[in-house]
């Protein structure tokens, strides 16, 4: 295993995917590629839920207070959502996309920023489901989080205008069924890719943490970009420290 941790020599590295063999990439992108735009990662220490125990699914499902108090969370979220841009790195992947090299991104965040990047959506997969929007539970319509804010203002959890079904953000809460769609299209581009890398990604978090070990046995190289050491270090071929943002600052020239 290869460990760069020098920014010169990590843009150099991170330079081939554009330009290198790889003809079938897959990314896997964690907390860490959206804390360089202001989105606090939800873990670490002094993170997210460091200071806001998250709701439970069942808890959302049973009782008004778990609602308001998960409704409140995502009115919270949606502000740093809201003044977050994305960086470099998200950029990059938007990049190689474009381009033909990168045929599926895996992504363990809900804020968005891939798409605001301009990434195609039929090549995103979204695990943990969407934080910016939201969807009834009953019917799985749609239906925009500001236009919720009064309701929860007033002391009501919100219902759906079609069914009367609970509403609720669109990501994937503590104890709620994983898509299995996606989960499938996650596992099947893992299995058929042959680079596979992790962006700021802990790598912790199951089952999104397998990938990596499915792409290795299929073939692939594995390239971890992450600032910390992950349980799937030993399987990459390289390992880069440096920061995602500055690491691809020069991606595009």
């Amino acid at each position: 295993m290869k460990c760069i941790d020098t920014l010169p020599e990590a843009q150099r590295f991170v330079a081939q995917f554009k330009d290198g063999s790889y003809r079938q990439i897959v990314a896997l992108t964690g907390a860490g590629i959206s804390t360089d735009s202001g989105i606090p990662d939800f873990r670490s220490p002094g993170g997210i839920w460091s200071k806001r125990q998250p709701v439970q699914y069942q808890d959302f499902v049973a009782d008004e207070d778990s609602r308001l108090e998960d409704w409140d969370r995502r009115f919270e979220m949606m502000d740093y959502f809201a003044r977050a841009e994305p960086n470099a790195a998200h950029q990059a992947m938007t990049s190689l996309a474009q381009a033909g090299k990168l045929h599926c991104l895996i992504t363990q965040n809900v804020d968005g920023l891939h798409q605001r990047a301009g990434f195609p959506n039929d090549k995103l997969v979204e695990i943990h489901g969407n934080s910016t929007f939201a969807t009834c539970l009953s019917c799985g319509v749609r239906a925009e989080l500001e236009a919720q804010k009064p309701i929860v203002d007033a002391g009501q959890s919100p219902r759906c205008s079609d069914c009367n079904g609970l509403l609720k953000a669109a990501v994937i809460s503590f104890g709620q069924q994983m898509p299995e769609m996606e989960l499938e299209r996650a596992a099947e581009a893992a299995a058929a890719c042959d680079l596979f890398l992790v962006l700021g990604s802990s790598l912790v978090v199951h089952p999104a943490a397998q990938l990596p070990a499915i792409a290795v046995r299929g073939g692939a190289d594995l390239v971890i970009l992450n600032g910390q050491e992950t349980p799937l270090d030993s399987y990459a071929s390289t390992v880069i420290r440096t920061p995602l943002a500055q690491t691809f600052a020069r991606f595009g020239e």
